[in-house]
């Protein structure tokens, strides 16, 4: 950990901190909500010591980059513009193996749509390759699915969701998202912020997460707050408009896609039955493999690290 180089690149009309660390072939891997580059800490020494140069953004509006103040300024195709332009600024001179979770996985499914020359081949964790649905805006579906309750819809509330949050030590609010196994839809609710102010501090940590680690994201968190992040969010029926050239289009880079059977994507209504069939392929036709890992949650690449290292590894060796 003490040999990964930090940097700030100006790309894109902002500036985005990077850590980076090994030399060889590029891998780009893209953080989720709420996360940092810090979540990769694991893959990135292995990935180096493997022969790979493994570089981990803080996307914007997370951590030490900048956190731009408009809605707006969150679409998908500003967070590829700023990868795009990362990639410039540290001279990579060749396609990349690029790696996404969560939202960082979203992010990369668009990357390999917009600029598919520049990536050799992808890892995707947790969230599957959905196709645009023309008749309806993204948020609108979802709440006519799940109700107003449902995370993203509570979300979309510009101030409110941070008011919401900061009632919680920010520690015990990481904690309570990065170690929570219900595959069950989320809902952030005045309820469930008050059970969280009333639940005993969590003192037994799993082997894969320390409190040093808790206290790495909080401290960035409670310096840059969770707006930015949040705004990822806000932005998804703006992306959906933006995204209409786009319609139909497939994900035409060698793939192989990862996730856990309590993550909570994969128990959403009719995922499994798409991540395991057809449909999913049929939209990805370079779909290599799937893997469901038994026991792990949405926060897989760091709860099974080295099951998630070990499949990258054995994945990108093959190109």
């Amino acid at each position: 950990m003490d040999k990964i180089e930090h940097r700030i690149v100006s790309t894109n009309g902002i500036n985005l901190h990077v850590a980076e660390i090994g030399s060889g072939p590029p891998v780009l891997l893209l953080h989720g909500f709420p996360e940092l580059w810090y979540s990769w800490r694991h893959q990135m020494v292995s990935l180096a010591s493997s022969g790979y140069r493994a570089i981990a953004p803080d996307l914007r509006g997370y951590g030490d980059s900048d956190s731009p103040p408009s809605v707006d300024s969150y679409t998908v195709h500003h967070i590829v513009g700023d990868l795009v332009g990362l990639l410039s600024a540290l001279k990579v001179d060749q396609p990349v193996f690029l790696v996404g979770h969560d939202w960082g996985a979203i992010v990369a499914w668009i990357f390999t749509l917009f600029r598919p020359d520049l990536i050799k081949a992808l890892v995707n964790i947790s969230v599957p390759f959905v196709p645009r649905d023309p008749s309806i805006k993204p948020v609108t579906a979802l709440r006519d699915i799940f109700g107003d309750q449902f995370y993203i819809c509570t979300f979309q509330e510009a101030g409110a969701t941070e008011e919401l949050f900061a009632k919680v030590p920010t520690d015990k609010f990481i904690k309570s998202i990065l170690l929570s196994r219900n595959p069950k839809p989320p809902r952030f609710t005045k309820d469930r912020i008050q059970a969280l102010l009333d639940a005993p501090n969590q003192t037994q940590m799993p082997s894969w997460l320390t409190e040093e680690d808790v206290q790495y994201f909080a401290g960035k968190f409670d310096k840059s707050g969770f707006t930015g992040g949040l705004n990822y969010y806000r932005a998804i029926d703006k992306s959906w408009e933006l995204f209409a050239p786009w319609g139909g289009a497939k994900v035409k880079v060698p793939t192989k896609f990862i996730v856990g059977d309590l993550d909570l994507t994969y128990n959403m209504p009719g995922a499994k039955e798409y991540i395991n069939g057809d449909g999913f392929k049929e939209h990805v036709p370079y779909m290599q493999e799937v893997i469901v890992l038994e026991d792990a949650g949405h926060f897989v690449n760091q709860e099974k690290h080295q099951e998630i290292t070990a499949h990258i590894l054995d994945f990108i060796a093959k190109f």
